[in-house]
């Protein structure tokens, strides 16, 4: 459904690492739905999404991704740090370092921008223009896992520190009708508060009521005990010394769990802001919170999301194009 007028429709890819692949489904819905967008704009995956479209690599990129899986992942890992961050760039990459990739931003059919973070700065940088795939790796470096790339003698990072979702690029380039994707609607599992243990302040000494695992008597038991001599004290000093009784089983997340958490729970305050003050015209949200940055081998799942996202959009994207 190509606009009978001179509307130029601007589609806005967002950052969300392994949750990009939902960029895929999306993709395919709009190609099914007729919606052929104008200009491209993508952060970090939403960059790399949007450059394999662009360059006609997306079947390419889809098989790719879905094939990946575990062995793939470990085949990306560079576990030295000796190049800025734990994944290799060049091998994360390397498979579409291919005659389509090396072009001009400027040369792609269509017009085409990437957001990066200057990391002397904190700038953000629109980029525009130069050779794609360095505009791709800049904006895709995510801290911690990504290397730093020198492009124009600035050192850029993951554009997502800035904009995770670049509706204000889109405008800037021409857009008159938005559509956004927004991959980090919802926190992670790791970054939601665990349900707290029910616990009360006993009436009496004798009375208390936890929540404790049924199959764990021991711990019940103590935290029966801790409870009832806590029985005069403030309900509240009761109710959390039984909660860190409670989860003082459970294990601590790893580096990369507390780096995959901090980073969701930034991207969506960025993210939330943003859209705050830069509203798109349609708004595509996949629920993908259950997918965590980091399991790129959920590629299958994750486009299925995204075209079932996009699909139920249809008719706010239509109605969007009539009102424009």
């Amino acid at each position: 459904m190509k606009n009978g007028t001179d509307l130029k429709i601007g589609l806005a890819l967002g950052s969300g690492a392994a949750r990009g692949w939902a960029h895929i489904g999306v993709l395919r819905a709009l190609e099914e739905a007729g919606v052929e967008p104008d200009i491209i704009c993508g952060t970090s995956i939403g960059a790399a999404v949007g450059a394999a479209y662009l360059t006609d690599q997306l079947d390419e990129l889809q098989a790719w991704a879905q094939k990946m899986g575990w062995l793939g992942m470990l085949g990306i890992i560079d576990l030295t740090f000796r190049r800025g961050g734990l994944v290799a760039a060049e091998k994360a990459f390397g498979r579409f370092d291919n005659e389509r990739s090396k072009v001009m931003i400027e040369q792609l059919p269509r017009p085409f921008a990437a957001v990066a973070t200057d990391l002397s700065t904190g700038r953000e940088m629109w980029l525009r223009d130069g050779p794609l795939m360095s505009a791709v790796l800049a904006s895709a470096a995510m801290p911690g896992l990504f290397p730093a790339v020198r492009r124009d003698h600035h050192l850029l990072v993951d554009g997502a520190l800035v904009n995770p979702v670049p509706v204000s690029l889109c405008r800037a380039l021409g857009a008159d009708v938005v559509v956004a994707v927004n991959l980090n609607s919802e926190l992670s599992p790791l970054s939601r508060p665990r349900a707290k243990a029910v616990v009360r302040a006993p009436a009496r000494r004798e009375e208390v009521v936890a929540g404790g695992d049924a199959t764990s008597p021991a711990l019940s038991h103590l935290t029966s005990q801790i409870s009832t001599w806590l029985g005069r004290k403030p309900a509240r000093r009761t109710r959390f010394l039984a909660d860190q009784i409670e989860h003082a089983h459970e294990p601590m997340p790893n580096a990369l769990e507390v780096m995959a958490g901090s980073i969701d729970i930034m991207q969506d305050r960025i993210t939330r802001s943003r859209l705050a003050g830069e509203p798109p015209d349609v708004l595509i949200a996949p629920r993908l919170s259950h997918i965590g940055i980091l399991e790129f081998d959920r590629a299958a799942e994750a486009v299925e999301i995204g075209h079932a996202a996009a699909s139920m959009l249809r008719p706010a994207i239509e109605l969007a194009l009539r009102r424009a």
